[in-house]
Parts: structure tokens; C-alpha cells; sequence
């Protein structure tokens, strides 16, 4: 028996966890599964950007609330996926978006930048993906991981770009991906990862200022990301539609890391 297209995009009913989901990539992610019909809590540090992105959500219609927390802080872990639990009473979709970068050359590179990187863009993956694994969806048999790499993590980058911690970071939440896809597959929970390249944010804001003729002229769309491009990827990772996808990795790049062999 197939199954309507609509119903297999639809998140009625569904609930979704969005940390670093006050701004950029991660609020484009929310609004897109907000608007299938699922619910929304938010995570990242400050209340004031989460209580402006959950009024921009709750505006569209859109059952949401939040939570400020450090993920990068194991304990702030533990207390955003016992507090999910508590108020959505069960956790479908999971999305780990959160995320720093820092600008050093390699030679140069601080241990404590280094340490801040990983911690928040690959150990606090590991640790949310760990307590919401077991808390909600190993016992459910039922779960969705959405894991925001980066073409970042799909190759090298050039000698401009100086982020060695973020492009190594983004390099491990790839196989990250892969590897839970594997273990937890048995679980009845699917485990991907979006690699966008480069969209308009606060984190990206320094390396589009210094030309984003030069990124736009190497994409072979020529054109960067929209508040709008990670939408169709991300419910397909998190719908029914996508239930027979897993350990996947979907550069949205415009075609970038299609030109440059990864």
C-alpha cells in the first residue's frame, strides 16, 4: 500500500528538539518542521534571541518553546534533554545544529579555541544524540537525528579560510553520522547529516565580507544559500519520507563540493 505524498511529509503529531535553534540554519530547520505540522523547542544560549525566534515561529502558527542552555556544558546537556522530555513528553526529531568556528592559522591555532570548537560542534552531538537516544528513542524504537555538518567536513579547505578545529570538527560529525546510523539502525532510528555550504549568518558573516563574488564565482549555481534551502532536505530527514535513509550525508551547496572532488 503506498502512502500519500502529504502524509509522508507530515510531522503532526511529531515533536523536535532544534539546539542552536535561535538564528540562521538551525531557525530555517524549525520553521521548515514547525510548518509539517510538528512541534518546536528551542535551545541555544541566549533567552532574548530564543524569545524572538520562538514569537517569529508562534506567528506562523507554530506550536513552539525554548530553553537556554550551553550545550557545550555536559551537565546543560543533560538538564535541555530531561527538560524536552518533560515538557514535549517525548523526543521524535532531534536536530544538532549548535555550532562555533574560530579564525587562527593552524601554527597558531589556541588550545582553548581548539577545545571550545570540539566540545560544541562535535562532543556536545555525541553527548545530546547519547541522552536523547536513550531517554526517548531507543525506548520508542522511533527516532529521527538531523546532524548540521558542512562541506567544511567533506574536504580540505583554502589557505584563506584558516579553521583548522572547525573544518576537523565538521570532518568527525560526518562520520559521527555514519557511524550511529549504523549502531542505532536496529533501534528503528535514522541518522543523517545536512553539509551546507555557504548560507548568510552571524558565523559566516566575516568570510562573506571579504568577497562573496569570489564563493559565488566558484559555485556552479552561482548563488549562495536562502532562508530557504535547507527546508526540503531536512524534512525529508525527518519525515516518513525519509524512512528508509540513513548514514547519509546531503551537501546543499550549490554544487560546490560536486566540482571539487569530495
Amino acid at each position: 500500500m503506498s502512502t500519500p505524498i502529504q502524509q509522508l511529509f507530515d510531522l503532526e503529531g511529531k515533536t523536535a528538539l532544534v539546539t542552536g535553534g535561535s538564528r540562521g540554519l538551525g531557525l530555517q530547520i524549525a520553521e521548515s518542521l514547525g510548518e509539517a505540522g510538528a512541534k518546536i523547542l528551542l535551545s541555544s544560549r541566549k533567552a532574548g534571541d530564543l524569545e524572538e525566534a520562538a514569537a517569529h515561529l508562534q506567528a506562523k502558527g507554530i506550536d513552539t518553546r525554548w530553553i537556554a542552555a550551553d550545550v557545550s556544558q555536559p551537565e546543560e546537556v543533560q538538564r535541555v534533554a530531561s527538560e524536552a522530555l518533560q515538557r514535549l513528553g517525548k523526543v521524535d526529531i532531534l536536530v544538532n545544529n549548535a555550532g562555533a568556528t574560530w579564525g587562527a592559522p593552524a601554527e597558531e591555532h589556541p588550545l582553548e579555541a581548539w577545545d571550545k570548537v570540539m566540545n560544541l560542534n562535535i562532543r556536545s552531538i555525541f553527548l545530546m544524540s547519547q541522552a536523547i537516544g536513550k531517554l526517548s528513542m531507543i525506548p520508542r524504537h522511533y527516532g529521527r537525528i538531523i546532524n548540521v555538518a558542512s562541506i567544511a567536513g567533506l574536504a580540505g579547505a583554502p589557505d584563506t579560510m584558516k579553521f583548522i578545529a572547525y573544518g576537523t570538527s565538521k570532518g568527525a560529525v560526518v562520520n559521527f553520522t555514519r557511524t550511529l546510523a549504523g549502531e542505532w539502525g536496529p533501534y528503528g532510528i535514522t541518522v543523517n547529516a545536512l553539509a551546507p555550504g555557504f548560507f548568510p549568518s552571524k558565523m559566516t558573516r566575516s568570510t562573506l565580507a571579504q568577497g562573496t563574488d569570489a564563493i559565488v564565482g566558484t559555485t556552479p549555481l552561482r548563488r549562495i544559500g536562502d532562508d530557504d534551502d535547507l527546508k526540503g532536505a531536512a524534512l525529508l530527514f525527518a519525515s516518513q519520507a525519509g524512512k528508509h535513509i540513513t548514514g547519509q550525508i546531503l551537501a546543499v551547496d550549490g554544487g560546490v563540493s560536486a566540482i571539487h572532488g569530495h
